[in-house]
């Protein structure tokens, strides 16, 4: 086999009827959980008989990435463009939502970006370690409703990132529904120079907690001052799951 061409299972589950409109809108449909005290991630499963696999599940993110398997694996084409974009606080994070347009090709499928969002500190933890924040771009394939996040680990720096900037300094401090951002954003510009990644099968990080998320992780993170991760931990200091078992599933690296 070419493994250039290797070609990584998507979860079956991924038929999910209206579910782009679910994520373009909010990370879950219930306002009820949350990421602390009795609804907090270790009582997810328990909330909703949806959220089940919060607790249920076998493939959850996020993950600790270590001792990952290398491989010639096949690049992610960013097809991301300058888009006016909405901006709102959904009670669990920061989202902007972005026009039609922007995509990435994987493995021959076209996944179309909806929306990206924030945790503080990352989700996915480096050996242990978690970084100041990570950022989730969230992708559809149209044809099969299978979804493809890039995740991108961001760091303190003493720059500010003004790729960034058009977000950080537009953040509502209260919930609310989506607003224009006011500027284009250049969607290319937030990515690294690199774009070597991780890759495994898990879920969404939040509830439902659905198995239907091929993770692409870049391994270079990005740099923030530390004016915008405070700008951000001033209304999210703590919106991250805990790490999940890896268990039998594979874990990959980008030897490239």
């Amino acid at each position: 086999m070419n493994n250039k061409r290797y070609r990584l299972l998507l979860g079956t589950a991924a038929l999910l009827v209206g579910f782009a409109a679910l994520l373009t809108t909010s990370l879950a449909g219930d306002k009820d959980w949350s990421y602390s005290g009795e609804r907090g991630p270790e009582y997810w499963g328990a909330l909703s008989p949806e959220f089940a696999l919060c607790a249920d599940g076998t493939a959850q993110s996020p993950i600790d990435i270590r001792n990952a398997s290398e491989l010639d694996l096949v690049d992610i084409a960013f097809g991301y463009g300058q888009t006016a974009n909405n901006i709102f606080n959904n009670g669990h994070t920061i989202q902007v939502n972005v026009d039609e347009g922007s995509h990435i090709v994987y493995n021959e499928i076209t996944y179309n970006l909806l929306q990206f969002h924030f945790h503080s500190p990352s989700e996915h933890t480096i050996n242990g370690e978690a970084a100041a924040m990570e950022i989730h771009f969230v992708h559809q394939d149209p044809n099969s409703g299978a979804l493809a996040v890039v995740g991108i680990l961001l760091v303190g720096g003493d720059a500010e990132n003004g790729a960034y900037a058009p977000v950080f300094d537009n953040m509502p401090s209260e919930i609310g529904e989506p607003a224009a951002l006011g500027e284009a954003l250049d969607l290319e510009a937030l990515l690294p120079k690199e774009l070597t990644y991780f890759t495994y099968q898990g879920s969404l990080t939040t509830p439902p907690c659905s198995e239907i998320v091929r993770w692409l992780l870049l391994d270079t993170p990005v740099h923030l001052s530390g004016a915008q991760i405070s700008a951000f931990a001033d209304l999210y200091a703590y919106n991250a799951r805990p790490t999940l078992p890896l268990g039998k599933r594979d874990l990959l690296l980008d030897s490239q």
